[in-house]
């Protein structure tokens, strides 16, 4: 099996050394469409809210680029936080390198001052891959939800 995947890997490079660079162009930006089509928002929303500390808000997420990594799809992300406090960012980018899900990286902070409130937007970098399956409950106290019952 293995030597008919080589031939058929050496078939492929054969087919790609044809190409114009017009036609690989082309074939890049398709990879690309494809792979922008299979990335789920929800998926992101739900797995950056089991990484958040609740003193740390989302004020923007845009996405850089999505690709995909041998079979897995991951996206480059350009995240904005605000906090008043950087241990909360702090404990943000330690839970998402913990994750498994996320890579996270500073690359900015702003401090913010209003008549009433002082607080920084940070600005991440975030390479996000999404794992297989469905995303992650967030956790319930399964008693409540039980109605407490023994």
């Amino acid at each position: 099996m293995q030597a008919k995947v080589n031939e058929l890997k050496g078939e492929g490079q054969k087919v790609q050394q044809q190409l114009t660079p017009e036609q690989q162009q082309l074939l890049i930006a398709s990879h690309k469409l494809v792979a922008n089509k299979a990335f789920g928002w929800s998926r992101l929303f739900a797995d950056l809210e089991n990484v958040l500390p609740g003193s740390v808000s989302a004020s923007r997420i845009s996405i850089e680029n999505v690709y995909k990594d041998g079979d897995r799809i991951k996206a480059e992300l350009d995240l904005g936080v605000l906090s008043r406090d950087y241990q909360s960012v702090d404990a943000l980018m330690n839970n998402m390198n913990n994750s498994g899900v996320f890579q996270a990286e500073l690359r900015s902070q702003d401090l913010q001052k209003t008549e009433r409130l002082t607080y920084t937007e940070y600005t991440l970098n975030v390479i996000y891959t999404p794992a297989y399956g469905y995303a992650p409950v967030q956790n319930t106290d399964v008693a409540s939800s039980e109605g407490g019952s023994n």
